[in-house]
């Protein structure tokens, strides 16, 4: 019995999840989880090869490694000067750490905010409508996420177009001077996979339209929208009729006696009350009473 009871106020606390309050904020926490997951664990490379002219000085397979919070001007690589077998050290260009590092961040919080609000949706629930001081925190911090998603996502997409051209092959070889001599040959060999930042810059956005879909769930629970939403009261109905002779002809007869209308009186105005011809003649109003007074 025990048993079947823990089971019971286990299914009444995780049932919140079938509603659109809780079953956003799982969406939300795991957007998050994939949105800094798929920037902050990032790495690639791209490859270059300079051929000089003097074949000895040749280096085919310059690799270039970069990787999250993308502060390329840290980033160098070594290429030939093609004259004597001597190289020489050349750095990317741009520090995008900031755009990159506040996204992750927002996708941190994000995540930690959507986990720490699934337990008080699940486990202490009542709690968190009481005097509705939750739902107003709730709200709160839901607007300044869905705000900061918004800042972030756009700063990070920004970011990631200005690491897409510092990390450009063809960009990167007009840094090297041996690149612009005659006879001197220069390529790129593979180009970064960028997959993964572009699905981190996809999944900010999501987030941002999660987040800004929320607040009208978390605002109902405010009780603020309530008395907007009674509904008009009912309109007064009409006692109906109790009886066909009241509402139909009973009230509004022009014929009545009450009414002032006609109403026959067999009784005194067709035959007399002896109902016979030969002693109630026709009518009482000096019509001759019997055959034999005409006579």
């Amino acid at each position: 019995c025990d048993i079947m009871q823990n089971n019971l106020i286990a299914q009444g606390q995780f049932r919140v999840l079938k509603v659109p309050l809780g079953f956003i904020k799982v969406l939300e926490w795991v957007f998050a989880i994939f949105a800094f997951s798929t920037c902050g664990s990032y790495s690639g490379y791209f490859r270059m090869s300079v051929e000089c002219k003097n074949r000895s000085d040749s280096n085919l397979k310059i690799d270039v490694d970069f990787e999250y919070p993308f502060r390329l001007h840290q980033v160098y690589f070594d290429a030939p000067t093609c004259k004597e077998g001597r190289s020489e050290r050349f750095f990317l260009v741009g520090d995008y750490s900031s755009s990159a590092e506040f996204f992750v961040t927002i996708s941190v919080f994000a995540f930690l905010y959507s986990m720490a609000a699934l337990s008080v949706y699940i486990f202490a629930f009542e709690k968190y409508r009481e005097n509705n001081k939750g739902p107003l925190i709730d709200f709160g911090v839901t607007c300044v996420f869905t705000f900061m998603w918004l800042v972030s996502s756009a700063a990070w997409a920004k970011g990631l177009s200005d690491v897409k051209t510092a990390t450009d092959p063809e960009k990167v070889l007009d840094l090297i001077p041996a690149c612009e001599q005659e006879g001197n040959r220069c390529r790129e060999v593979h180009d970064p996979v960028m997959s993964g930042l572009n699905t981190s810059v996809v999944f900010g956005f999501l987030n941002l339209i999660l987040w800004a879909g929320n607040l009208w769930f978390v605002f109902k629970e405010t009780g603020i929208v309530a008395p907007f939403m009674r509904h008009p009261a009912a309109p007064e109905k009409q006692p109906a009729p109790d009886s066909y002779g009241q509402q139909g002809y009973g009230q509004q007869d022009p014929y009545s006696a009450s009414q002032g209308g006609y109403q026959p009186d067999y009784s005194q105005q067709g035959y007399n009350q002896g109902g016979d011809y030969g002693q109630g003649g026709y009518n009482q109003q000096g019509a001759p009473t019997s055959f034999s007074n005409q006579m």
